[in-house]
């Protein structure tokens, strides 16, 4: 869920590795052992458009070996929105003019030639053909236009206004038990279910312990350890059920900001309770949570035009997010198995 630190951060991953394309910065080499896909596989087909195995492997560079099983899906699931949001945005039509896509690429040149290297020698290094980078380029530019014209003045100041805590430097700190999603309807409610009965089980943890408390203990001692038995129980459970790697540190994830470092649904749901407060079952494209919300450093005031750019950069996220959500049902999306090694 964390798009900077854990495996399901793929998709930033992959974005930054569109964004270096288009920099002129090539990703870091691939260890020795690893094996060039041949440029007929395919990962996955988004309404007859192919997306090649290809596509996969070059943001896998930047993925540690260790972790690149886990990231596969979400680097997948990323081109394919890409894929979809592309294939909406050129039937509108959004329309990029050739003389765009020159300038781009002549631009791209140059920096290759500034960072001292050569076109063909970048172009090998991220496996891709100059046909390839040409499509990058009309699909990024499609999307830029689409963007900023959905980005009115009026559009950024009221989610600006409405979610004042996503740019004021508001943090929280949370705990989580993550379940995976499954492969069928069945296995999602039964990790619904499950996650319930793990909510149930800490409160009813945390009644037992409360219960064994002096009658003479007031309310701030009740609250305090009304706390840590909450968050004590929920560790436990944690490193013996989560399936996050945050199993290790009893589900805790630190502190982070409402906007930039979790998927939307998580944060806003962690940012929604108070300290010590359990949600219900939330569901994200990584699987079921349980959150626990610990802590809440408050930010500080700030003006809508001191903070214009990060809010755009919201607004778009939260736009990609939810043009992606309302594509995929009416896609025909097929996903091929990983290639062995």
């Amino acid at each position: 869920m964390r798009k900077a630190l854990n495996p399901w951060v793929a998709a930033a991953i992959a974005h930054l590795i569109s964004a270096a394309l288009l920099q002129g910065q090539a990703p870091a080499p691939s260890p020795p052992d690893q094996t060039t896909p041949s440029p007929t596989t395919i990962a996955a087909v988004v309404d007859d458009e192919p997306i090649p195995e290809m596509a996969v492997q070059r943001a896998m560079k930047r993925i540690p070996p260790s972790r690149q099983s886990e990231a596969r899906p979400e680097i997948l699931n990323f081109l394919i929105d890409n894929a979809l949001i592309d294939h909406y945005l050129a039937k509108i039509p959004v329309v990029v003019e050739q003389k765009e896509i020159d300038a781009k690429m002549a631009t791209i040149k140059e920096e290759i030639k500034k960072e001292g290297s050569s076109f063909e020698k970048v172009l090998k290094d991220l496996m891709l053909t100059e046909k390839d980078l040409r499509d990058k380029i009309v699909a990024e530019l499609r999307w830029d236009k689409f963007a900023e014209a959905q980005a009115t003045e009026k559009a950024l100041r009221e989610l600006f206004d409405q979610h004042h805590d996503m740019f004021d430097g508001t943090l929280v700190s949370a705990r989580h038990i993550l379940l995976p999603p499954g492969d069928d309807p069945q296995a999602g409610e039964k990790a619904k279910v499950k996650l319930a009965t793990f909510k149930k089980q800490i409160e009813d943890e945390v009644t037992k312990g409360l219960a064994q408390l002096p009658a003479s203990s007031d309310n701030l001692a009740r609250e305090k350890a009304r706390a840590k038995l909450t968050e004590d129980s929920f560790a436990a459970i944690a490193g013996k059920e989560s399936t996050c790697p945050s199993k290790a540190q009893g589900g805790n994830l630190g502190y982070f900001p409402r906007a930039g470092a979790m998927v939307d649904a998580f944060a806003q749901t962690a940012f929604a309770l108070k300290p010590y407060q359990m949600s219900d079952v939330v569901q994200t494209q990584f699987g079921y949570h349980l959150i626990l919300t610990t802590d809440r450093k408050p930010g500080k005031d700030v003006k809508f035009e001191d903070v214009k750019e990060e809010v755009k950069e919201v607004f778009h996220e939260r736009l990609r997010d939810l043009m992606s959500s309302r594509l995929r049902p009416r896609a025909k999306i097929t996903i091929n198995p990983a290639p062995k090694n």
